[in-house]
């Protein structure tokens, strides 16, 4: 139990098969301001064309009647 308030998660079986998971319900949600700047200094650059477009189709696909899908 303190691994998981600590967390980490475990998958419980029975007989070698799957059949449940053992997760923290709380996770830290908030990042500080240094510590976002710190993991996203080697990220990958965004390719603000490629997310445009992406948002473009999403918005088309909305746009049309929800009985058309």
């Amino acid at each position: 139990m303190d691994a998981v308030e600590h967390g980490q998660a475990f998958t419980v079986t029975r007989d070698g098969h799957r059949i449940g998971e053992l997760i923290p319900l709380r996770r830290r949600r908030f990042v500080s301001r240094q510590e976002f700047i710190s993991m996203s200094r080697h990220a990958p650059a965004a390719d603000l064309e490629a997310f445009r477009a992406d948002q473009d189709a999403a918005l088309d696909h909305e746009a049309g009647s929800r009985y058309e899908r």
